[in-house]
């Protein structure tokens, strides 16, 4: 129940960076980057009465229908609440604090603003095994089954709006919209790689005991303890692995350190860890 609320909080955190990243900075330089609201911004330059907000809400329905299907109701759910949220949002910001003309003039500043700001929220809903709806859901199925990073799928299933767009608006518009279709799928995979990150931990000690009982007791993970023969000394050693977070791996490194100052330590990215304690095995 704890993890649920945790996914939801993080997915309507997400859904809120990605609704300023597309209001703020991508909206009033007609900036379509893809996904649903670039193809609503294509749209809305021919029926401009049109509100983004609600096209995005109508477009999304029908992609429901896919995630379910296809990804599972786990993934559709969350897709909904996220997709909801996000059009809920943007309808909110242009109600209560609208906006009419782009914030600086410069379109290439606004672009990286907002590519970055509306990919870190991408990021963070992605990695609690959602989408923001329309052409995410096409990338997240490109990943289940092809196998290609999340971003880069997108990039894949976002450049026919980008086409769109320099149609509808201009060349320069265009071109600007597919760089920022390319810096959206690169920042959202950094984004979920740096949030996936473990570390993983080989130790030989001379107190093997400690240490392990440290791992299993105070940290609240695994270990895996292999035998070893040094080929210097030629003496029998332990050698304990284990893959711990970021901020454990402060906590063992000053705990061998205190009991002994002599340990050998190797301590490796481990970019994606799944199974008990980490992500589940099942959704990834």
């Amino acid at each position: 129940m704890t993890n649920k609320i945790k996914e939801y909080i993080l997915i309507t955190l997400g859904s809120v960076l990605v609704a300023v990243g597309i209001y703020y900075f991508l909206v009033p330089n007609n900036l379509a980057a893809g996904g649903v609201s670039g193809l609503a911004m294509v749209i809305g330059s021919f029926a401009p009465g049109l509100p983004i907000g609600l096209m995005m809400l109508g477009m999304n329905i029908i992609l429901f229908i896919v995630a379910f299907i296809v990804l599972g109701s786990g993934f559709g759910a969350k897709t909904i609440y996220s997709s909801l949220s996000l059009s809920g949002f943007i309808w909110l910001l242009e109600k209560v604090f609208p906006i009419n003309n782009p914030i600086t003039g410069d379109m290439f500043i606004e672009l990286i603003f907002g590519i970055l700001i509306s990919a870190i929220g991408m990021g963070i809903i992605f990695n609690q095994n959602a989408s923001t709806g329309g052409t995410d859901i096409i990338a997240k199925i490109i990943n289940k089954y092809l196998h290609i990073d999340i971003g880069k799928s997108l990039l894949l299933s976002d450049f026919f709006i980008t086409l769109l767009a320099a149609v509808a608006f201009d060349a320069r518009t265009g071109m600007y919209a597919l760089l920022g279709v390319v810096i959206n799928g690169f920042v959202i995979d950094t984004v979920i790689e740096g949030m996936n990150i473990s570390k993983q931990v080989m130790i030989i000690s001379a107190s093997p005991e400690a240490i392990k009982g440290f791992i299993l007791n105070e940290l609240g993970r695994g270990a895996t303890v292999y035998s070893a023969k040094g080929a210097y000394t030629d003496a029998d050693k332990q050698i304990i692995t284990t893959t711990i977070g970021r901020k454990e791996v402060v906590k063992l490194k000053n705990f061998v350190k205190k009991i002994d100052s002599k340990a050998f330590m190797t301590i490796v990215n481990a970019h994606e860890t799944l199974g008990e304690g980490f992500k589940d095995i099942v959704n990834s």
